[in-house]
């Protein structure tokens, strides 16, 4: 009975958000989002693969101290293991978003594996956080027609990243590196990728500190992924 009164309150956050986030048009549910077309100097920071217990938190700080949005796709497994950081990222106002629970390739697992990841990640996001997350991104970037349709059945969006926006971070490439990448690049409605992932994710956090006030001073601003994809065509 209380699996069912969650899934009950599941749905009608969902079908909430859809409708209300920030007041603006719903996001596209059966669409691959990975930029989006807008004339304003808007871009969205994206992290995956977290939470990480060391990194996370300073990724947080700095992005508080420059009053930036963020999305997180998270794994359901480590949103389990440190729920006081995805509480913290949901009470500082980003984003927190499905990236599945134990980070399984799509080409490694079949399309019911797949839902029962992303509907336990959904789950676990929804028990800690109250928060319904109505984005997925797949591990590794790689979708193909059963999840387009999966999405389509269960009302999510699949955002990517611009191509051109992949930072690489986890290879640990240097912090001018990750830097000059992003720079480099930068368009309007951009989605950059990040990782908060297991392990050192230094770099990032310092190449963050150089990105964002930057960035900043360029006119950008930060925002969700959600809210992005709400200023489409604007």
């Amino acid at each position: 009975m209380a699996k069912l009164h969650r899934k009950l309150l599941v749905a009608a956050q969902l079908a909430a958000s859809l409708t209300l986030m920030t007041g603006a048009v719903p996001v596209p549910q059966t669409q691959v989002v990975s930029k989006v077309q807008t004339t304003q100097k808007l871009v969205a920071l994206t992290f995956d693969d977290g939470p990480n217990p060391v990194y996370t938190p300073q990724v947080l700080d700095v992005l508080k101290q420059y009053d930036a949005k963020a999305t997180f796709f998270v794994l359901g497994k480590r949103v389990q293991m440190y729920p006081q950081i995805a509480i913290r990222e949901v009470n500082e106002g980003h984003e927190i978003a499905n990236h599945t629970y134990d980070h399984h390739f799509l080409r490694h697992v079949s399309p019911n594996k797949l839902k029962e990841e992303i509907e336990q990640t959904q789950d676990i996001i929804f028990d800690i956080t109250e928060q319904v997350p109505h984005v997925f991104r797949p591990p590794g970037g790689y979708y193909d027609q059963s999840l387009i349709e999966l999405a389509k059945q269960d009302r999510f969006t699949v955002v990517m990243w611009s191509w051109y926006q992949d930072t690489k971070d986890w290879k640990k490439p240097g912090v001018d590196k990750i830097v000059s990448s992003v720079l480099t690049h930068i368009h309007n409605g951009d989605i950059i990728l990040f990782h908060d992932l297991q392990g050192d994710c230094s770099q990032t956090v310092e190449a963050l500190k150089i990105l964002l006030p930057e960035l900043k001073k360029q006119g950008y601003q930060f925002l969700t992924v959600t809210d992005l994809i709400a200023k489409m065509n604007k």
